[in-house]
């Protein structure tokens, strides 16, 4: 069985609660957002000597949220308890760690910008990095780092916010949506249409005990429309649109060129320039991934190599599961590159 850590956190624990218009959103979800900041005890020392200290925003998986991450799990390590072991070890310099509460009621968050789930790319440099920096002794720099979802979404935001990011690193995060969503279009349909349609769906969402494998991946498929096609003229309800026909499941193509417009294969070739600005990109992904994000992960590589984009890339062995170990690998470099 995997070893568990009885590590106790020997540096600081503390909660703020940021609030902002820019979360106002179509689902009732609340603007208020719980986030947690983790420093080891090294850096407590080297603030106290009046030294700064860089950031690192860990953005999580879709059904998760960084207050997950801080939390006790069986035979497992948090991530504050992470953080410390890496800094223990003397293979990584201390930061300060945040853990932001990003979760919505449709399971998840891509970090992007929408009218249905809220400004969430503009509140992580408009509302979240003035609050930390309000609060903590900074040195001004800032990274952001998750996998999966989250992982999607630091490399959204370095693509899109040049110069608000120093550094990010990408684990199994989303990329080549031809491969990575469509597969699931199907089923998507099929539970949808067991309920009636679209919105009885949502409302068995939130009404049901327990949500089985199918229900769930057509929510994620739900919870991607409402972040890539968000400003859509749909008055009632939540005013998510599906790229598909719910009868025939054919593509609708306008809807989902939208969709790829944020793909990192299509959104990188428009602001190429903003990943040149960054200290240190670090990107990965196992080589069995069931949801085959290492194929566009292998093309975004070539465009990275051809529009000559320094980064740091790992094909390793595993699936998209499980993976928590790459963090050992990303979060000192990461540290390394925002203390230079």
């Amino acid at each position: 069985m995997p070893e568990h850590s009885f590590a106790p956190i020997t540096g600081s624990i503390e909660r703020i609660v940021v609030d902002s218009d820019l979360l106002r959103n179509r689902l009732g979800d609340p603007t208020e957002r719980e986030v947690i900041i983790h420093i080891p005890k090294q850096g407590l020392e080297m603030i106290n000597q009046g030294k700064q200290l860089p950031v690192m925003i860990y953005l999580a998986p879709f059904t998760s949220s960084g207050l997950a991450r801080a939390s006790w799990k069986a035979f497992a390590e948090t991530l504050p308890q992470r953080h410390e072991r890496l800094v223990n070890q003397g293979k990584m310099l201390p930061t300060i760690l945040v853990m932001p509460d990003c979760f919505t009621s449709l399971g998840g968050n891509q970090f992007v910008d929408s009218s249905i789930m809220g400004e969430w790319s503009s509140w992580l440099n408009k509302s979240l990095k003035p609050a930390i920096s309000k609060h903590y002794s900074t040195n001004g720099k800032f990274a952001l780092f998750g996998k999966s979802s989250g992982g999607f979404g630091a490399l959204h935001n370095a693509i899109h916010h040049p110069k608000e990011w120093h550094a990010i690193a990408s684990h199994s995060g989303d990329v080549g949506f031809d491969i990575l969503y469509r597969a699931d279009f199907p089923t998507t349909a099929t539970q949808i249409n067991q309920q009636g349609n679209l919105d009885d769906f949502l409302a068995h969402v939130k009404t049901c005990s327990k949500l089985n494998s199918a229900d769930f991946h057509a929510l994620m498929i739900c919870a991607m429309a409402a972040s890539y096609d968000s400003k859509t003229d749909i008055d009632d309800g939540y005013g998510i649109r599906l790229p598909f026909d719910l009868n025939t499941c054919q593509i609708d193509e306008a809807i989902w060129e939208r969709w790829l417009t944020f793909d990192p294969l299509y959104s990188i070739k428009q602001n190429q320039n903003s990943l040149k600005e960054l200290d240190f990109f670090y990107i990965d992904c196992g080589n069995k991934d069931q949801y085959g994000i290492q194929y566009g992960s292998r093309i975004l590589i070539k465009l990275l190599q051809e529009y000559g984009i320094n980064h740091h890339w790992e094909e390793f062995e595993g699936t998209h599961s499980g993976i928590e170990n790459r963090l050992d690998i990303s979060m000192p470099l990461l540290a390394k590159a925002l203390h230079t």
